[in-house]
């Protein structure tokens, strides 16, 4: 099999249950985006410990999901699957559990941070930041209407939310301050 099939060519791409637009329609802008996050994930987690690791594994996995929806055409959203290829309420709610719970073992820094501590914190960052970019994609894309009920918008906020306060637990400048009651 051939990595090139040349049906791209000619500047037009196919989605997922058929269909074809240019390469540089919203649709593709914002799962190319998405793309791009998932790759900054893998390297953040190239440099992450083995538990942080396996969680941003997970990230990776999720966003192939929210991909797929972003790449199937208004018309095909009746064929995706929940959790599969449709982002579901059940994604957002494990991000904000997961923020929540890091931000109750690691309070967060009042201060501007400065990325860039170690190869872990400065890879989440850049993750991040690649997500606010996929968000910003997706608001287009939202506005154009061919979003209608979907919950991709508020997952990929919750996410770069979620890489803000993991970037902070590997952080080996940044220690949380310690209220009166722990002292």
């Amino acid at each position: 099999m051939k990595i090139y099939t040349r049906t791209g060519d000619e500047g037009k791409t196919g989605l997922l249950y058929g269909g074809r637009v240019w390469k540089d329609d919203p649709g593709p802008e914002a799962y190319g985006a998405v793309d791009e996050a998932v790759s900054a994930l893998g390297v953040a987690r190239a440099v992450a410990s083995e538990d942080l690791a396996d969680e941003i594994l997970a990230l990776e996995r999720e966003l192939f999901v929210v991909g797929a929806e972003l790449a199937t055409s208004s018309d095909n959203r009746s064929k995706l699957e929940a959790g599969v290829s449709l982002t579901t309420p059940a994604m957002v709610e494990r991000l904000e559990a997961l923020i929540d719970a890091t931000v109750e073992a690691h309070p967060l820094p009042q201060e501007f941070v400065v990325p860039g501590e170690n190869p872990a914190e400065a890879a989440l960052e850049v993750a991040r930041a690649t997500v606010r970019r996929a968000e910003r994609r997706v608001t287009t894309l939202t506005r154009a209407g061919s979003l209608h009920g979907s919950v991709v918008p508020i997952y990929l906020n919750r996410l770069a939310d979620l890489l803000y306060v993991l970037a902070r637990t590997v952080s080996p400048t940044w220690q949380p301050t310690r209220t009166e009651e722990e002292t």
